[in-house]
């Protein structure tokens, strides 16, 4: 097999895999060496200044030794499989950066004969270009599950960023799934990395030390493959960000792709708009200091498909609004449906000087078609501050527009078999 078909084989099986975004860390180029990496993004995706940023995303083998009930490379499916040499994938990376058709490597793999005889390849992969070919360009690498401690350690040394994917929210289903896997195996390469990671940044070094993953780690769980609540998966993402310390949680609606007894034949389309609930919930948790117990309990165990968290969780907490612009904390102002981070950090400073007008709400972000029934304003009528959360909920219900409706009606399940939404990589 030429390696162009290696590639296409390759690059199509890691296209799946979400969990990667902008590398959060800055490597400079090294005397005499090639590329650099840059925090402001990687993997096609946005930066803040609006640049696409690239990578070559592969797996290094599809040839899996596990056979996950929801994974498209299980070895008892009939797929074309290939591997690439080490020195294959070096040069494909140096050649690709020297076109500037990428500015980093995002490398997974399926599972080859042993977890140690993967993750020592991967490294390999890693070092080589580290060390060898003095690359200072971004790369991501994915942890094995059951490889060493000493291996994992080498791939903290070299990658930016690293990542175990749980694929299955809780380790029964996981075990029912996929018998071969269970969650110590899982958590086991997450823990060493956080703790080696901890104590890397509790050190003094000098700018020769070589950095230990200066992006973190990150991690994906596909939902819907298996019945675990919005609950649960969001009480997960929390120990992920509170323990782990992970830098991103990622979300994969499920797609059926395998004829199998053991998944959920879907009857309606995927599960796009939960996994975007999701997200959302995700970022809550991120960045408004929101805690997945406020957002989700016992008696309210899944999101709302109708409504965005925050709208829900303010219309379960009528007590709270409205609140007065002039006088709310920035705690209680992030959390009006509406209002985002920088609009209230715009309101906290911009009260000092004057009165905040409506007119100055729309200039400075706020969505006040949300945010108009939740704050105490003399622009806003009076009516529009006393109704009640069963008046307020169609109301802020987002009716999609034509255009939507027609590019919703339009989607259709796939057809046996298709790609799979997450390869099973360990």
């Amino acid at each position: 097999m030429d390696l162009r078909e290696k590639l296409n084989i390759l690059g199509d099986a890691a296209k799946y895999d979400v969990s990667c975004s902008s590398s959060g860390s800055s490597r400079g180029a090294p005397k005499g060496g090639l590329g650099s990496g840059c925090s402001a993004g990687i993997c096609h995706t946005w930066s803040a200044d609006g640049r696409c940023i690239s990578l070559l995303k592969v797996l290094f083998s599809n040839a899996c030794k596990y056979d996950c009930a929801y994974c498209i490379n299980r070895r008892s499916n009939d797929i074309p499989r290939a591997t690439f040499t080490p020195r294959e994938l070096i040069d494909l990376t140096l050649e690709f950066y020297r076109r500037n058709y990428i500015e980093g490597l995002f490398l997974s793999s399926a599972v080859v004969g042993s977890p140690d005889n993967t993750m020592e390849k991967l490294v390999y992969v890693a070092k080589e270009l580290r060390t060898v070919h003095r690359f200072g360009g971004y790369i991501h690498l994915k942890a094995i599950p059951g490889a060493s401690s000493r291996l994992l350690y080498e791939a903290g040394l070299y990658a930016d960023r690293s990542s175990v994917n749980v694929e299955i929210p809780s380790d029964r289903q996981l075990q029912y799934l996929a018998p071969e896997k269970n969650y110590e195996s899982i958590f086991r390469p997450m823990n060493f990395l956080a703790e080696r990671k901890l104590e890397y940044s509790a050190g003094k070094h000098s700018r020769y030390t070589p950095k230990f993953l200066p992006a973190g780690q990150s991690t994906q769980m596909i939902v819907g493959a298996s019945g675990e609540s919005d609950l649960q998966i969001l009480r997960l993402s929390a120990g992920f960000y509170n323990q782990q310390r992970m830098k991103r949680v990622y979300f994969s609606g499920y797609i059926p792709v395998n004829a199998d007894k053991r998944l959920p034949a879907l009857t309606t389309k995927p599960p796009l708009l939960r996994e975007h609930r999701l997200y959302q919930a995700d970022w809550l948790m991120r960045f408004y200091h929101f805690g997945h117990e406020e957002i989700l309990d016992e008696s309210n165990p899944n999101l709302d498909p109708d409504l965005d968290p925050k709208a829900m969780w303010a219309l379960r907490h009528p007590e709270f609004f409205p609140i007065d612009l002039q006088t709310a904390d920035y705690e209680m102002i992030l959390r009006v449906p509406g209002i985002g981070v920088k609009s209230a950090q715009l309101i906290v400073s911009g009260r000092r000087f004057c009165k905040i007008r409506l007119e100055q709400l729309k200039k400075m972000g706020v969505v006040l078609k949300r945010a108009k029934y939740f704050i105490y304003n003399p622009d806003v009528p009076a009516n529009l501050r006393r109704l009640y959360p069963e008046m307020l909920r169609p109301l802020l219900i987002a009716r999609p527009k034509p255009a939507q409706l027609d590019f919703f009606s339009q989607l259709q399940m796939p057809a046996l078999p298709a790609p799979a939404p997450l390869s099973s990589v360990g």
